[in-house]
């Protein structure tokens, strides 16, 4: 019975993601709610976590409360016929694709954050 609540849970917010996806093109969109769309959307589907999955508990916790809460004050943004078209072209492109697109872009970007304080705690560390 968990189960069956987590996996639903997890589909729902793979529709909630998708649905970012395409509210930050519509044009009735708000800058604002583009702008920060367009972060979750980038962080959602990162392949690379902020956080790394191997790390105990903090692993996990950008993708069950970071990602969540985005997702929240996104749609909090949104104009509700906004949410409505998106919700139901998310919901046409899970159908048929059934899978999310990746985003390598903000993978190199975690990436760069990674490296960046890698070199900070180097040089910190070299004194």
């Amino acid at each position: 019975m968990a189960l069956d609540r987590l996996q639903k849970w997890a589909r729902e917010l793979k529709a909630q993601v998708m649905t970012l996806w395409f509210s930050r093109s519509h044009p009735d969109t708000p800058v604002s709610a583009k702008i920060l769309a367009a972060v979750v959307v980038a962080y959602a589907l990162s392949p690379i976590d902020l956080i790394p999955d191997f790390i105990p508990v903090l692993g996990y916790l950008d993708d069950l409360i970071l990602v969540p809460i985005g997702i929240y004050l996104t749609l909090k943004l949104l104009p509700p016929h906004v949410i409505a078209e998106s919700r139901s072209k998310a919901d046409l492109w899970l159908a048929d694709k059934n899978n999310k697109p990746g985003n390598y872009f903000a993978a190199a970007v975690i990436v760069l954050i990674w490296v960046g304080v890698a070199a900070w705690i180097w040089s910190v560390c070299s004194r």
